[in-house]
């Protein structure tokens, strides 16, 4: 028998976050996997790292920071490679992932590879998404109203006409984007709250107005039109 291929979201950064059958799987785990950019320790790997043993097998996938995707498509390909080959041997692996292993998460381009020779598992976890909204107590849907959830890297016009289209919006992957994001929204007359790092011991929650010129790659923005009653009580 094969082993088998588990994706397991580790959280938004804060290691009590973890969920309780990650613990447990972390625990009694002989192999992990996750991906890093090269030359950079494992963020993912950081925040379980209490509840690894010393005797774990880890297969670390280098990634390059580059907009190209061809680097980081072989090297999914050389990192499935190395994971079929332990579960070849009956061996499961758990692949660490920040946040939910389906959500933005590396772990779907592993699946991808893997899921026809081998059983797959996935364990979700909290998302960047409920730990923003948590640190900054801030309800973003109720009743009927409608969330998206935008990357800051897309074109201007498509993303004014999904926030116009929304009644409560958030924005990833800020980076370099923010300048242009923050004028955008300046521009359709919103305001946001913007949240770095959340979860963590430096993490922040400000309004955009307040915001740093460019942010880091841990942060998002969440915005909310306030239509429903409930939110402007």
């Amino acid at each position: 028998m094969t082993g088998k291929l588990i994706g397991l979201g580790v959280g938004p950064g804060d290691p009590e976050l973890l969920t309780l059958k990650g613990a447990r799987l972390l625990r009694r785990a002989t192999t992990i996997a996750y991906v890093a950019l090269h030359d950079v320790p494992s963020f993912a790997r950081s925040i379980v790292a209490t509840h690894l043993r010393p005797t774990l097998q880890e297969i670390r996938i280098d990634l390059t920071m580059t907009e190209a995707r061809e680097p980081a498509q072989k090297a999914y390909d050389t990192g499935a490679e190395a994971i079929a080959k332990v579960l070849e041997r009956g061996e499961d692996v758990i692949c660490l992932c920040e946040g939910d292993a389906l959500f933005y998460g590396s772990f779907m381009y592993l699946a991808a590879r893997l899921s026809d020779r081998f059983a797959v598992e996935v364990v979700p976890g909290v998302t960047s998404i409920s730990a923003a909204t948590a640190q900054a107590v801030m309800a973003l849907t109720a009743r009927n109203e409608v969330l998206t959830i935008l990357p800051a890297t897309l074109p201007d016009a498509v993303l004014r006409q999904q926030i116009e289209g929304s009644d409560s919006i958030v924005i990833m992957k800020l980076g370099r984007h923010l300048p242009r994001i923050r004028a955008l929204l300046t521009d359709m007359n919103l305001t946001a709250t913007y949240v770095e790092r959340a979860s963590l011991p430096n993490g922040s929650v400000m309004q955009l107005d307040q915001a740093p010129e460019i942010s880091p790659y841990f942060s998002l923005l969440l915005i909310t039109k306030g239509n429903d009653p409930w939110l402007n009580r």
